[in-house]
């Protein structure tokens, strides 16, 4: 939309106000300001338009070309609050209530942008450009129907246009009308046949319909019109797989690594190909392209012991099958390949426990999802990992922080859960941990005596070994002091740093067994169920939607069809606060389940009730601003950001810049 307001500007005849004061010509600093604009020069028509502004605070037009200005530099929230002082100055004002419009969109704020537009359209029905800013928040607030409706509009108005039969056909396509939308994009290529985008679009529908004789026609042309276009090699190299032509596929897979030499996705796909092919070396070399941009991918690992298997080093593949169960102690099937090796191996009684580990491990996690039928695809022997991804998938590492159900243009991060844990990193949160003293987490550290011992949301730096040996020593303890809950419940916390969820959660629980009264067991029982259901679904969802351009389209996220339950996480905090009710992190980690439930206004209120509890909760201000962003309160969502960056949360800035730069067409 950028581009838009600035030819605006180019036509835009604006009258100001004939009086001119004795010390200022208004009318020359509304021009300077407006050329100033026009050369993008924003900083200094704000500066221009502020002294107009001094001179005369009526002069609505100022405000709005002041508003325009913002827009560009990313400020949002200042364009929306200059936006609206040109409605108040001018109630009859149609462009302004045009770009607070497209500018509430940015935000997020959808409902309040359609209510702008349709005022700019009650205002003026006969002009064009509102109706195609209206279609795109409503495509991307997934009212499909009534986009279709706003595009055909814009187009009778204006049918030169390729963006809006490309919009209109991706409304069709997500009301499965792949007819209509097929329709539309052929209408975009007629517009305009230089545009590689309608063919690509085109082209990807006709890939998933699987005529990939037509669809590498499509890209063929695209990279015609582009050969840049990144998207259009690497659709046409999934096609030339698909049609058996290896060849063709990895020169444009090579392509495609040649414009983003860091394309994990191209390498990981092209790897695919090259051991279809017989090429293990060099997909070797590909996969080792991919754990070097992905080091945490599970997926990396255990299609590389394949692969090394395949060149029969046994002991390569058992190095990564390793590898893939120490990132995910819990994928049944790292084991039972890994079980198979240790056959070849000789060693049969290792064979033995990883297949009965395998067992165990599918029976567990169909007990665990909702839906038992369909568990963990980790679970499923019959699941096959070696398959292409499409473009608008990427792989995706394990990730807590993430609202996982609901769907919105941007898939923020959660600051993680707090636990007790060990580690040597300095402090519990980014500000003084002393500003918020509890007397009884202090003793309760106290009692325990184990050195590094924090309550943090902060990852482990101690190494794995340290992790595994103390583990062991906690093990004799237990054995040692049976009626003990401590020993238990250290052992608790290293099974949870080595990822043995499973048996950390029952350990757990024998600890609450013997001190049923204590909140703090409650407090990491819960965190560890939360980070094992959370670990299954970042892999079960290994591949998430990104955006590849700035279509709007490719802002709409694919929610997830399969529910997590964190059911039981949530009743150990409720258990926790019970017992401590003035413990602000038990109410801040059942805020972040609620989230990951969906469940919002509820997540509202914990983090709420955490911050009345500490009013210099960084964590909890920046939480609850995601959430209320998600809620559509754009601006309280910022306000709760930017209070967390002054507590300390360098990350608060760059998510504000972010959001604030996020671009919708």
């Amino acid at each position: 939309m950028r581009k838009y307001i600035i030819g605006l500007l180019i036509t835009l005849s604006l009258f100001v106000a004939k009086s001119a004061s004795a010390q200022y010509n208004k009318e020359y600093f509304f021009w300077v300001g407006r050329h100033f604009l026009i050369e993008n020069n924003y900083s200094e028509a704000i500066k221009t338009l502020n002294i107009l502004l001094r001179v005369d605070e009526e002069a609505y037009e100022a405000y709005f070309l002041r508003g325009i200005a913002k827009y560009n530099l990313d400020d949002l929230l200042g364009a929306e609050v200059d936006f609206t002082s040109a409605i108040e100055k001018n109630p009859v004002f149609t462009n302004a209530y045009t770009y607070r419009a497209i500018t509430r969109s940015r935000l997020g704020n959808y409902d309040d942008a359609l209510k702008d537009f349709q005022e700019a359209i009650d205002l003026r029905p006969d002009l064009p450009n509102p109706y195609y800013s209206r279609g795109v928040t409503r495509l991307l607030n997934q009212q499909f129907k009534e986009a279709i409706e706003d595009f055909d509009m814009f187009i009778r108005h204006d049918a030169k246009v390729i963006d809006a039969y490309i919009n209109r056909g991706t409304s069709y396509l997500y009301l499965k009308d792949t007819v209509a939308a097929y329709h539309n994009y052929n209408l975009a290529i007629r517009t305009n046949r230089e545009n590689p985008d309608g063919y690509n679009r085109r082209g990807a529908l006709l890939m998933a319909q699987q005529k990939y004789e037509d669809a590498l026609v499509d890209f063929n042309k695209a990279v015609e019109c582009d050969s840049s276009y990144l998207v259009s090699f690497f659709n046409r190299a999934i096609v030339h797989s698909h049609l058996n032509r290896p060849v063709e596929s990895l020169a444009d897979f090579d392509r495609t690594i040649e414009l983003d030499s860091a394309n994990s996705l191209a390498y990981f796909n092209r790897a695919i190909v090259r051991s279809q092919i017989g090429d293990y070396n060099r997909a070797l070399e590909d996969y080792n392209q991919v754990a070097y941009y992905t080091p945490e991918n599970v997926l990396v690992y255990y299609n590389r012991a394949l692969l090394h298997t395949q060149l029969g080093d046994l002991r390569a593949a058992l190095h990564d099958y390793d590898k893939a169960i120490e990132l995910y102690p819990d994928f049944a099937n790292a084991y039972i390949n890994r079980g198979n090796i240790r056959y070849m191996l000789r060693d049969t009684k290792g064979a033995r426990q990883d297949r009965q580990t395998a067992d165990r491990k599918i029976a567990e996690y169909r007990s665990k999802l909702k839906d038992s039928v369909s568990y963990s695809i980790y679970s499923d022997t019959t699941h096959r990992f070696d398959q292409l991804l499409s473009f608008d998938t990427k792989m995706a590492g394990s990730n807590f922080e993430r609202i996982t159900t609901h769907t919105s243009g941007e898939n923020l991060a959660l600051m993680p859960l707090f636990r007790f844990t060990i580690t040597r990193a300095d402090s519990v949160t980014t500000i003084d941990p002393k500003r918020y003293h509890l007397q009884r987490v202090e003793d309760f550290v106290a009692q325990l005596a184990q050195p590094d011992l924090k309550l943090s949301r902060r990852e482990c730096d101690i190494p794995i070994d340290s992790l595994v040996d103390l583990d062991a020593r906690l093990a004799e303890r237990i054995i040692e002091h049976v009626d003990d809950w401590q020993p238990l419940f250290l052992r608790g916390i290293t099974q949870s740093l080595i990822k043995q969820y499973t048996n950390a959660v029952a350990t757990y629980a024998a600890a609450i067994e013997r001190a049923p009264s204590n909140p703090f067991l409650y407090l990491n029982r819960s965190t560890t169920q939360a980070e094992m259901i959370d670990f299954i679904s970042s892999i079960d969802n290994s591949y998430q939607r990104i955006t590849i351009d700035a279509d709007p389209v490719n802002r709409l996220q694919n929610a997830s069809a399969r529910s997590y339950n964190y059911d039981e996480a949530i009743a150990d905090l409720n258990k926790a606060i019970k017992l401590y009710p003035q413990f602000a992190y038990a109410y801040y980690n059942r805020a972040n389940l609620q989230a990951l439930s969906g469940k919002l206004p509820e997540a509202f209120d914990d983090y709420s009730k955490a911050i009345e509890l500490w009013p210099n909760f960084a964590e909890a201000y920046y939480n609850r601003g995601l959430v209320q962003i998600y809620m559509k309160d754009t601006r309280k969502g910022c306000l709760d950001l930017s209070k967390a960056g002054e507590l300390g949360i360098a990350n608060a800035y760059q998510l504000l810049q972010r959001y604030a730069t996020a671009k919708h067409d």
